[in-house]
């Protein structure tokens, strides 16, 4: 499911689509970006203390989603992502 979340917000920036949240945003730009990713940050640290396990994976989904985005506006992948945590575990 993430490679096709991946695809599928590559294929937004690609090719925008009027009306798509995705679109909006990278329309917005990285600093619009950037501020989703902290806001979701802090609702998935609420979650952990003190919320159901269903608000924390929304909450976790959130994020990952945000975070997808705005690796795909820094020109950064999954694999990018993955190669540097074979790296780091390969120590």
């Amino acid at each position: 499911m993430l490679r096709e979340l991946e695809s599928i917000i590559q294929d937004r920036k690609t090719n925008p689509r009027e009306g798509s949240y995705t679109t909006t945003l990278f329309n917005a730009g990285i600093h619009k970006i950037s501020q989703k990713v902290g806001e979701e940050a802090v609702e998935v640290i609420v979650a952990a203390l003190g919320q159901t396990r269903a608000e924390q994976i929304g909450e976790l989904s959130d994020l990952f989603y945000h975070t997808f985005v705005l690796m795909a506006q820094l020109d950064l992948t999954l694999d990018d992502v993955e190669a540097e945590l074979r790296k780091r575990h390969t120590r």
